[in-house]
């Protein structure tokens, strides 16, 4: 019995163990199926599109190929910025089996790319069928590198895939310093760093493409016919209100303007529609090669050179600043006597003055301890409104912007767009500085009247010239007409914006009338071009800080615009600190101002209308006489308007000076030619400066010279200024001589 007992007590122990063994196997299971279960719920669901991306990571390598970037044109199509073609030079080492072959692939493609052959065989090593070798190659190496190849695949079979090119882009700038200063370049990258390139770098960026390669187990890049592609779509184009003619002429003369007046601080030159704010050319003299933007001159390469050496980094980043500087948004100056322009239509607006009020100088005026001074120390004496304005009187000028009064000359201030920036369309837009919380003294308003004590920028004195240029509407100013996708569809267009009428259309009339006046009468007419109606104002600034030590420097100025009596364009004239014979206005940019607008309004076919006195020294273009016998030739040339002079003893016409298209006077002296040795003649070039127009006339006929007549030659008071050839030169008898004229009488701005 007791036996039996034991036996079921050790069977129900036994069972017990089985039991507890089976339910922790169970449990055990569970526990583990279930953690497994959790583990694969979670890296599928939670963690599933990161492990995914992961193993495209692992599997697949996916290159970036670039796109081309936009084209930037001027107003009449032509190609002011563009991306030329290059090439990427990329390697499939992976193919390289033996080392014979990455020596020759390494020798071969160092000499021709100049690159450290051991960098390129260092290449040739990896595992991969992909290695960039060298990016944007120009045609001159990728035919070298096309020749290298067939050498390649006929040395070693199956290698015609060891080597591929790959469409690139490099930017590219025909006109190469031409609106420098406006256009802007890129960096490495393709990415826009200055100017338009910068303002519109998300229209004229395209997207990329891509090249998506497959990796195999040992993750080596599988090769090209593993490939997938994705193609690159081209940046949108830019077309400019930059027309690149009325660049080039605006260029031209500025540039001559730095060197002829000794210009420190470089120049501005802006030229506006009036009647739309178009901008038909912005100049920052003098600029810089836009293919190669970081190369200074070679004037800021020896000041660099000249300091210790830990402030030369610094330096060479100040000076290359200041050569991509745009001065015509980005500088502020005081405007000085321009403004004057302003204030007159002010205190005309607000019905202050008329043609009959009367202003007193007496040489000063004293406001409080302040003496403020005439440029004409012995005073006008009692004058009306226009003489004011013409004789450019401060002492005047502070009697009517003391009859606008404080809070009226503020609000036509804001109102002439001169207290905020013009949000013309580029980078660096300056704003203004005016006095302290708008707060105007008495005296702060004395100054302010002609244009000194507050800063404002180019653009914003061409835009309040412009309002009143076009019946007194001011106009956004604005630099990019269209962008254009790859197709040609139009995806944004620029349309004229008139933000505020600043004076009634009356009263800008008045003042156009006023200001053409101004460039026409009397000894005050540097501003006039012969043949149209141009309306102006001069001015010379004083400069408050950043000038040179020691000295007292100007900012001198002129802006205008013409038609003055249906004005279609503006145009400003800023040089900084000249430092030459003169530094007025009157004599440093009014000259440049009529040299650039003489070949600007004929350019927009704005017809020419001539007084008699000065249709006689209108130029005429010369015929061709070449190949002529000489009574054929002088029958031609008197048909066309010249006298003839013949030298050598041959019969037909061989040469002739000037040359066919030359442009000199009606009745000027064409020079015939007939045999070699009469060509050896040579005449001295007299001093043609300082002469009347009739003695310079006579001057040139005793010299058997031609002369161009510039500047204004209808006045009784005008006198030459300066000429084309230097004094002393020796040239062919008949040779034109360009000769400028000036009013004759010196104008302080």
């Amino acid at each position: 019995m007791a036996k039996k007992r034991k036996k079921r007590s050790e069977k129900g122990v036994l069972q017990l163990l089985r039991f507890r063994t089976t339910i922790l196997i169970l449990l055990i299971l569970v526990l583990g199926f279930g953690a497994v279960s959790v583990r694969l719920c979670y890296l599928q669901l939670v963690n599933g599109p990161y492990l995914q991306e992961k193993a495209v990571e692992q599997q697949l390598v996916d290159t970036t190929v670039n796109s081309k970037r936009g084209t930037i044109y001027d107003a009449k199509g032509k190609i002011l910025a563009q991306s030329a073609s290059v090439w990427k030079v990329v390697l499939a080492p992976a193919y390289l089996e033996k080392d014979e072959q990455r020596k020759y692939v390494a020798k071969n493609l160092s000499k021709i790319l100049d690159l450290s052959y051991d960098d390129v065989y260092a290449k040739t090593k990896k595992k991969t069928y992909y290695v960039v070798i060298k990016r944007k190659i120009e045609s001159d190496e990728r035919e070298q590198i096309l020749k290298f190849v067939d050498k390649l695949t006929d040395k070693y079979a199956k290698m015609s895939n060891v080597i591929t090119l790959f469409d690139d882009y490099r930017r590219y700038y025909p006109y190469e310093d031409l609106a420098s200063s406006v256009i802007g370049f890129t960096g490495s990258d393709d990415q826009g760093l200055e100017g338009i390139e910068f303002q519109y770098d998300k229209y004229l960026t395209g997207t990329p493409g891509r090249v998506i390669t497959a990796r195999n187990a040992n993750q080596t890049d599988m090769p090209f016919e593993y490939e997938q592609n994705v193609e690159a779509k081209d940046g949108n184009s830019i077309t400019l209100t930059i027309d690149e003619t009325i660049q080039s002429i605006a260029e031209k003369y500025m540039k001559k303007g730095l060197v002829d007046n000794a210009v420190v601080k470089r120049g501005v030159c802006i030229i506006m529609d009036v009647n739309t704010g178009g901008i038909l050319a912005m100049v920052t003299a003098d600029g810089y090669d836009l293919n190669n933007p970081y190369d200074l001159s070679q004037a800021d390469l020896d000041a660099i050179k000249a300091l210790p050496e830990k402030q030369r980094a610094q330096a060479e980043s100040n000076a290359l600043s200041a050569m991509w500087r745009n001065k015509a948004i980005a500088d502020t100056y005081y405007p000085g006597s321009v403004f004057k322009m302003c204030t007159a239509s002010m205190a005309l607006n607000e019905g202050k003055v008329n043609d009959n009020s009367s202003f007193y100088c007496g040489g000063s005026v004293t406001i409080y301890d302040h003496t403020i001074h005439c440029h004409y120390t012995g005073g006008h004496g009692s004058q009306n409104f226009f003489q004011a304005i013409a004789n450019s009187c401060n002492p005047a000028f502070i009697q009517i912007g003391n009859l606008v009064g404080a809070e009226k000359f503020k609000k036509y201030y804001q109102a002439f767009g001169f207290s905020e920036p013009t949000g013309i369309d580029l980078p660096g837009e300056s704003d203004d500085l005016f006095f302290a919380n708008n707060r105007m003294s008495e005296t702060d308003l004395a100054i302010s009247s002609f244009g000194q004590g507050f800063s404002i920028t180019p653009i914003q004195m061409l835009t309040a010239c412009a309002s009143i240029a076009n019946g007194g509407k001011v106009v956004q100013p604005y630099i990019v007409q269209t962008i254009t996708d790859v197709d040609g569809n139009v995806i944004k267009n620029t349309e004229t914006t008139y933000k505020r009428q600043v004076i009634s259309k009356e009263t800008a009339e008045k003042m156009c009338g006023y200001l053409e006046r101004n460039t026409t009468q009397g000894g005050r007419n540097n501003g006039y071009v012969a043949g149209y109606r141009v309306g102006g104002k001069t001015g010379t600034s004083e400069k408050i800080g950043n000038s040179r030590p020691g000295f007292k420097d100007y900012i001198a100025s002129f802006c205008g615009f013409a038609p003055a009596d249906d004005a279609r364009v503006a145009c400003l004239v800023f040089f900084d600190t000249p430092t030459g014979a003169s530094y007025y206005g009157s004599q440093v940019s009014a000259p440049v101002f009529v040299d650039i607008m003489s070949e600007v309004l004929p350019y927009l076919e704005i017809q020419a209308e001539y007084s008699e006195s000065e249709k006689k020294y209108v130029d005429t273009v010369a015929g061709s006489y070449v190949g002529l016998s000489v009574k054929k030739a002088q029958a031609a040339a008197k048909s066309d308007g010249f006298t003839t002079t013949v030298k050598g003893e041959g019969s037909k016409v061989i040469s002739q000076i000037p040359s066919a298209a030359s442009k000199i006077p009606t009745g000027g002296n064409v020079v015939l030619y007939t045999d070699k040795e009469s060509k050896k003649n040579k005449v001295t070039v007299p001093n043609f400066v300082g002469y009347s127009v009739s003695t310079v006339n006579s001057l040139a006929s005793d010299y058997g010279l031609n002369v161009s007549f510039t500047g204004v030659t209808s006045s009784a008071n005008s006198v030459s200024t300066s000429q084309s050839i230097a004094e002393g030169s020796e040239v062919k008898p008949g040779t034109v001589v360009s000769v400028k004229f000036g009013g004759g009488t010196v104008v302080h701005d």
